[in-house]
């Protein structure tokens, strides 16, 4: 749990001999209650034959790296442990304020050079370094997001990797392929503009499988060059029968951040039989992060939560907030350090008014939010934050209380305070949670929970019911027997009760009051 003693790590190294194996501890403690991390090195395409079980270490026969981080996650090494060694050889620290992300390092140069992965400046940008840990240069260093290495291609000098945020005017979460001189230089964008390209590069990086969509457009997939040039398409989603039968794509939308300059990105689903003469409720899908956001970039065959939604009779929307998404700044990633429970609260309402005044159809009196997991917490935390203008709120196996959540999230994303006194080394941690907002409740509440949730425990939200039955409110509690983080098979029958719902709290609709729920009944 958050803020409990950590367990302590042993680094081995194991000598066998025919039937007898001998091992000797290799010193790797650095700080307290440390994660030590193996990284393993890439698969390859030619290594497709072997099983998918098999893992080979980053480095050689001579060694091999790893990671250790600090328990705070604001230090960490890549370290180099030599085969024989008896500790690790630190080659590149990282120290940041807040906590440190990593990738795998590329290897190149038969190992005497190395690619490396940081946000140190406020972005993700890639940089070259020698294996004895000196820089050599900066490959890419700019405002934009750069995902991840795709490939090398050392005959020919150069690198081809992921970014997002680099073209401008576009939707700053659609990522790109892009390729930059191993000896420095500017980059050069190779595949199609204004989509969301999800690129997997040959072993020799000469060539790349683009698959690539948006949220308002379908899926196809083309076979790139490493210089741009388009190769041949390789197959395009048919979407005919689903437009037949009436589906329409969503719409994409920019609006502000509560502080009136940071962009946010959204969409919006609207009913397929959507009249402008109409007024609607609105719903908010919201999932807030950090780590992703619900703000849905590329295309999808459909959500239950967003498209299926919006078929009663609402407007659906989902929208990122500040201290959401990585793949901006580290500043937009980082926001709700130290906040965890409220920090997207106020984008998210102030998203909702902007849409509102901008759309006569939208009724802000009649607004509503949903959410599973964190997404789950952010919408009980709303509706008990703003209880004036959210009127109901169907919230899913939400990790209400976090300091009973999985330690690595919580510490994480909230952040846990070292403390050193007289030598020992402790570590705080102190969160805000939903139950501390129970007597707020003046809307429509209903929490939902599968009763033995294998990620977060159903005991989050007994502490909700728990503080909402002692402050004497009314609330709606949905328990699904056998279900874990997921509903499985019970994910239907959930749908139906999430619709009953926002169709008499937000629609008005109060004749769904049957005992039997036909809907499930048709073969």
């Amino acid at each position: 749990m958050p803020g409990e003693a950590g367990p302590k790590g042993y680094l081995l190294m194991f000598t066998l001999d025919g039937l007898k194996a001998t091992s000797k501890e290799i010193k790797s403690e650095a700080f307290k209650d440390q994660d030590v991390n193996f990284l393993n090195a890439r698969h390859e395409a030619k290594d497709n034959y072997l099983d998918y079980r098999t893992s080979k270490w980053l480095g050689d026969d001579s060694g091999f790296y790893l990671v250790r981080q600090s328990r705070d996650l604001k230090r960490l090494d890549l370290c180099w442990v030599a085969v024989g060694a008896d500790s690790t050889k630190t080659i590149i620290s990282e120290r940041e304020r807040t906590y440190i992300e990593y990738r795998n390092p590329y290897l190149v140069k038969g190992g005497k050079q190395l690619v490396w992965w940081s946000e140190r400046n406020g972005w993700a940008n890639l940089y070259l370094y020698d294996n004895e840990g000196r820089l050599q240069k900066a490959l890419t260093e700019g405002a934009f997001h750069v995902e991840d290495v795709l490939g090398v291609n050392e005959k020919e000098g150069y690198v081809l990797l992921s970014a997002c945020g680099v073209l401008k005017g576009e939707n700053p979460y659609q990522m790109h392929t892009f390729r930059v001189p191993l000896a420095g230089g500017s980059l050069s964008h190779l595949d199609m503009e204004d989509m969301d390209v999800l690129s997997t590069a040959s072993d020799d990086a000469r060539f790349f499988v683009a698959n690539y969509s948006r949220v308002d457009c379908g899926p196809a997939v083309a076979l790139y060059n490493a210089s741009g040039k388009k190769v041949m398409d390789l197959g395009t989603a048919d979407l005919s029968l689903l437009l037949e039968a009436g589906y329409k794509f969503p719409e994409r939308f920019k609006v502000k951040a509560a502080d009136g300059v940071t962009d946010l990105y959204g969409a919006m689903y609207k009913p397929y039989d959507f009249d402008s003469t109409k007024v609607y409720p609105i719903c908010d899908y919201v999932y807030p992060g950090p780590q992703v956001e619900a703000n849905n970039i590329s295309w999808s065959k459909g959500f239950t939560r967003t498209d299926r939604l919006a078929q009663l009779g609402i407007i659906v929307i989902t929208v990122g907030n500040r201290g959401g998404h990585p793949n901006r700044s580290k500043w937009y990633h980082n926001y709700g350090y130290g906040n965890l429970r409220d920090y997207g609260l106020e984008d998210q309402k102030y998203a909702i008014q902007q849409l509102g005044a901008r759309y006569p159809f939208i009724d802000l009196e009649r607004v509503g939010i949903h959410g599973h997991s964190g997404g789950g917490f952010m919408s009980t935390a709303a509706i008990l934050k703003y209880p004036d203008f959210f009127k109901a709120a169907v919230s899913c196996a939400g990790n209400h209380d976090n300091s009973i959540y999985n330690r690595w999230w919580s510490e994480q994303h909230h952040g846990i305070l070292e403390k050193v006194d007289k030598g020992d080394t402790t570590f705080v941690y102190s969160i805000s949670t939903n139950q501390e907002l129970a007597k707020n409740l003046k809307g429509h509440l209903m929490l939902v929970h599968g009763d033995i949730d294998n990620n977060v425990h159903p005991a989050n939200t007994i502490r909700v019911v728990n503080a909402l039955i002692r402050a004497n409110k009314r609330f709606d509690m949905l328990i699904l027997p056998g279900q874990r983080h997921g509903f499985g098979d019970m994910n239907e029958y959930f749908f139906w009760r999430m619709a009953d719902y926002y169709s008499e709290w937000l629609i008005g609709d109060s004749e769904r009051s049957r005992v039997d729920i036909v809907q499930l009944n048709n073969d």
